[in-house]
């Protein structure tokens, strides 16, 4: 459950009622708002998970102190890119750039990672570096992508480890729309995954729907 949900009535004076007399339980708080214990369930239940309230085996319900903003912040804290990668499209550098226009429609990604022989990263490929190639009057199919790419160590990358939030203040200060998910090797950096715009989209959306 986001931190920053609007709260109704009820649960506004739940938690009013737990910030002036915690901890209490819920038997006492029915009792105060003249209501059995299984109509507020769901109310605790809710100020619980969102992370309002905390309970303790007999010892009832108390207020944590944190502001909607803090609450969030923690949630955020907990999402990595290993949670929400997804498959990268991975080429050769020797492919030909015609063949990379076909396999980035067919593929429908809009960024493709490209490697060496020996499978070590070494460039990135955008759908604004394959338009700017096909603009000219160039045989497309006797250009390799090692040409137009983007290349080392002008690569922003991410770990499986890296926080999601992170991911994004990279995607944003760079204005790209993927990164590649590297593990290093003595040879050099292998792409593991991919993290979009789109996988943090999803990922801020199951933090919203509490999923």
């Amino acid at each position: 459950m986001v931190s920053t949900i609007e709260l109704n009535k009820r649960q506004e004076q739940i938690l009013q009622i737990v910030k002036d007399q915690g901890p209490i339980t819920g038997e006492q708080i029915a009792d105060q708002l003249n209501l059995t214990r299984a109509t507020l369930r769901p109310d605790l239940a809710i100020l619980t998970m969102a992370g309002y309230l905390d309970a303790r085996p007999r010892v009832g319900y108390f207020y944590t102190g944190k502001s909607g903003t803090q609450l969030l912040t923690e949630n955020l804290q907990k999402l990595f890119v290993k949670d929400f990668q997804s498959i990268p499209v991975v080429i050769s550098e020797n492919v030909s750039v015609y063949d990379a226009i076909c396999t980035m429609f067919l593929e429908d990604v809009g960024t493709m990672f490209v490697v060496d022989q020996h499978s070590k990263l070494v460039g990135v490929l955008s759908r604004k570096d394959l338009l700017r190639a096909s603009l000219g009057k160039q045989d497309l199919t006797n250009i390799p992508v090692n040409i137009i790419m983007t290349r080392m160590p002008n690569i922003t990358m991410c770990r499986k480890d890296d926080l999601l939030i992170d991911v994004a203040q990279k995607l944003i200060s760079k204005q790209i729309d993927a990164l590649p998910i590297v593990r290093e090797t003595e040879q050099g950096f292998e792409v593991i995954g991919r993290i979009t715009k789109t996988n943090i989209t999803k990922a801020f959306l199951s933090l919203a729907q509490d999923q």
